[in-house]
C-alpha cells in the first residue's frame, strides 16, 4: 500500500504542516518558549477530548448494536418457542464468529430470519382470532343466558403452536356439533309445538314469540340457548296436558253422544255430522293430529249437541222406557224367559208422568235387566238349541204315532215313497229321543250348579218338564207292551176257535179291507203335543230357530189322560211298528 494512500499518513502529514505553520506565525508573533508549550498542550488537550468523545460515541453504537441483535435474537428465540418450532438463532453465532466485530453484518443477517417469522407469527395469530372467535359466536349463542362471555377476542402469544390450533379446532368441531344438535332440538320442539297449537286451535306464532322473540323473527336467527330449549319443553308440557284435557273431555262427549244416539235411534244422517268426534272416541294422545279437533270452539259445539240431545231425550223419555223394556221382553220371549217386574211397568209409568220417579234411574235399571237378560241369553244358547232340536224329535214322534194308526199307509199311492222315507227319518230320530232327553238333563244340572238357580222354560223348571216327559213315555210303552198281549191273546183265541169251528174270514181282515183315508205328508201340524205334561200347540219356528209361544201363554199344569189310555191313540214302538207291517203284508197275500 502506498503511503499516499494511507489516510492516517495523509492526516499525520497535515497535522505536522499544520504545527510547522503555526510555529512560522508564533514566531513571527514573538511568542515565548513557554506559551508555544503551553498552548501545544491545550491542543493537545483538545484533540484528545475529541478522540476521547469519538471513542465514547463508538462504544455507544456497538452497545446499542448488540443490545440490539440481542433483543432481535431473543424475539426470534420467543417467536419460535412460542410456534414450537425449532430456533434459529444457533446459525447467526456461527455467522458472528466468522466476521468478528461486525456488528452490522450480524445485524443485516438476523433482521431478514425475523421479518419472515414475524409474518408468520401475524398469520398463525390471524388463524388462532378467527377460530377463538368462531368459539366465542356460538358459546354467545348457546351460554348468554347462564354466563356472561366477553365479546373482545383475546390471543394468548406464548402459545402459537399447530397443536394449540388443533386443539382450539377440536373445540370449535365439538361446539359446531353442538350448536346443530341443538338447532335440530329447537326445531323439535317447535314442530311439536305447531301440532299443538294447530289441533288446539291456537295462534303458533304468538305462542312461540312468547317463549323468545327470536322465534318470531324472519331472518331465520333463533335462540338456541339452555334456557330457550327449557322455556320450549314446558311450553310443550302445558300445551300436551292442554291436549290431553280437552281429548278426555272430547271422548266423555262422543261417549255421551253414542249412547244418546243408540238410545233415540238417531238418523245416520244426523250422526254423519259428527263422524269426526266419534271416530277419535278410543284414540290415543298421540293419534288425534287433525287441525282443530280440540279447539274451543268445536268443543263447545260438540257440548251444544249433547245438550240439545239430552233435553230431547228427557222429552221422549217415556217412549223410551218403552222402548227399552219392549227389548227387554223381545230377548225374554226369543230365549223363553219371564221378565221380571212385568206388572209393575204401567205403575213405573204413571211416576214417570207424575215425576215422581227419575227417568234416567228407570232406564238404568231396565238397562241392567237387559244386560242380564242378554248374559242369560248367551249362557242358555246351547240348551235352547238342544230344547228345539228335542221339541223337533217330539213333533217327529207325534206324526209317527199318527202315521203307525193308518192302517192303509203301506198302500201304494202318488207320494207314498216320501211318506215312507219320511217315517224312516221319523223313527231314526225317536230312536235318539232318550239320549236328548239325558243329555239336554245333564247341561240343565250343571247350568243350574253354575249359577244356582233353576232352568226355567217359558215359567215352568225344564227338569220337571223333561222328567214329566220320561214319565209319559214309560207309561206309553207299558200301554204297548200290554196291547201286544192283548192281541197275541186275541190272535191265540181266533186260532183256537179255527181249530175247533174251522176257518172263517176273520174281523180283523175284514177291517183291513176297508178304506182308510190317508195320512197326508202334513203330519201333525195342527196336533197339539204334551210337555211337561201338558198339551201345547204345535209350535212354530221362528226366524231364529226358537219355538214361538202365544203371548202371555204359559202351560196349563193338566195332562191329556184319554190319549196315554185310550188304546186307539198310542203307536207301537219300532219292532211293534215292523211287526204290524208284517202282518199287513202278510194278511194282503193271504187274500190275494
Amino acid at each position: 500500500m502506498s503511503n499516499h494512500n494511507d489516510p492516517f499518513l495523509q492526516v499525520e502529514t497535515t497535522s505536522g504542516s499544520l504545527i510547522e505553520q503555526l510555529q512560522i506565525i508564533w514566531d513571527e508573533v514573538g511568542e515565548t518558549d513557554t506559551d508555544k508549550d503551553k498552548m501545544l498542550l491545550e491542543l493537545e488537550q483538545e484533540c484528545l477530548q475529541v478522540y476521547r468523545r469519538k471513542v465514547d460515541e463508538a462504544n455507544r453504537c456497538r452497545a446499542h448494536l448488540r443490545q440490539t441483535i440481542a433483543d432481535y435474537e431473543a424475539e426470534l428465540a420467543a417467536i419460535c418457542s412460542a410456534m414450537a418450532e425449532p430456533p434459529v438463532h444457533n446459525s447467526l453465532y456461527f455467522q458472528s464468529d466468522q466476521t468478528a466485530g461486525n456488528l452490522k453484518e450480524e445485524l443485516r443477517n438476523i433482521l431478514p430470519q425475523l421479518e419472515e417469522m414475524r409474518k408468520r407469527k401475524s398469520d398463525r395469530k390471524e388463524q388462532f382470532v378467527q377460530v377463538l372467535e368462531q368459539i366465542q359466536m356460538i358459546k354467545n349463542e348457546i351460554y348468554r343466558s347462564t354466563i356472561y362471555i366477553s365479546s373482545k377476542t383475546v390471543v394468548d402469544e406464548t402459545d402459537l403452536s399447530l397443536r394449540k390450533l388443533e386443539e382450539f379446532h377440536r373445540e370449535l368441531h365439538e361446539l359446531q356439533k353442538e350448536k346443530s344438535d341443538r338447532m335440530k332440538q329447537v326445531q323439535d320442539h317447535l314442530n311439536t309445538l305447531n301440532s299443538f297449537c294447530s289441533v288446539l286451535g291456537m295462534d303458533f306464532k304468538l305462542t312461540v314469540s312468547q317463549i323468545h322473540p327470536s322465534f318470531g323473527n324472519s331472518d331465520g336467527s333463533r335462540s338456541i340457548s339452555d334456557d330457550t330449549i327449557e322455556q320450549l319443553t314446558i311450553a310443550i308440557q302445558k300445551l300436551r296436558e292442554v291436549k290431553i284435557q280437552r281429548m278426555q273431555k272430547l271422548q266423555d262427549l262422543a261417549t255421551t253422544m253414542l249412547e244418546l244416539w243408540n238410545l233415540m235411534d238417531t238418523p245416520i244422517e244426523e250422526q254423519q255430522m259428527f263422524q269426526n268426534v266419534t271416530c277419535n272416541i278410543a284414540a290415543s294422545e298421540r293419534e288425534i293430529t287433525e287441525r282443530n279437533t280440540l279447539s274451543v270452539d268445536f268443543i263447545d259445539h260438540v257440548e251444544a249437541e249433547v245438550t240439545r240431545l239430552e233435553e230431547l231425550k228427557s222429552s221422549k223419555m217415556k217412549e223410551l222406557v218403552l222402548k227399552k223394556q219392549s227389548e227387554l221382553e223381545e230377548i225374554c220371549r226369543k230365549n223363553h224367559m219371564v221378565p221380571e217386574n212385568d206388572s209393575s211397568m204401567e205403575y213405573t209409568l204413571e211416576a214417570i208422568e207424575s215425576g215422581t220417579t227419575d227417568p234416567a234411574n228407570v232406564l238404568e235399571q231396565i238397562e241392567l235387566q237387559i244386560a242380564k237378560a242378554k248374559e242369560e241369553a248367551f249362557s242358555r244358547k246351547d240348551i235352547l238349541e238342544k230344547i228345539d232340536k228335542w221339541l223337533a224329535a217330539r213333533e217327529e214322534e207325534s206324526w209317527l204315532e199318527d202315521y203307525n194308526r193308518d192302517e192303509n199307509r203301506y198302500n201304494a199311492g202318488r207320494g207314498s215313497h216320501l211318506i215312507l222315507k219320511r217315517a224312516e227319518k221319523a223313527r231314526s230320530l225317536v230312536n235318539k229321543l232318550p239320549g236328548m232327553v239325558e243329555t239336554l238333563a245333564s247341561k240343565t244340572s250343571a247350568w243350574e250348579t253354575e249359577r244356582g238357580v233353576e232352568f226355567l222354560y217359558d215359567g215352568v223348571r225344564l227338569h220337571s218338564m223333561l222328567d214329566e216327559y220320561t214319565i209319559l213315555r214309560q207309561e206309553k210303552e207299558q200301554e204297548r207292551r200290554r196291547q201286544r198281549d192283548q192281541k197275541k191273546l186275541k190272535e191265540q183265541l181266533i186260532a183256537e176257535q179255527e181249530a175247533l169251528y174251522g176257518s172263517k174270514p176273520s174281523p180283523l181282515k175284514a177291517q183291513s179291507v176297508k178304506k182308510v183315508p190317508r195320512v197326508s205328508s202334513g203330519g201333525a201340524n195342527n196336533r197339539r203335543l204334551p210337555v211337561g205334561g201338558t198339551m201345547l200347540q204345535t209350535p212354530k219356528p221362528d226366524s231364529l230357530g226358537s219355538i214361538k209361544a202365544t203371548p202371555h201363554s204359559h202351560p196349563i199344569k193338566k195332562i191329556d189322560r184319554t190319549l196315554q189310555h185310550d188304546p186307539s191313540n198310542l203307536h207301537p214302538d219300532d219292532g211293534c211298528a215292523t211287526e204290524s207291517a208284517g202282518n199287513f203284508f202278510e194278511t194282503t197275500f193271504k187274500i190275494f
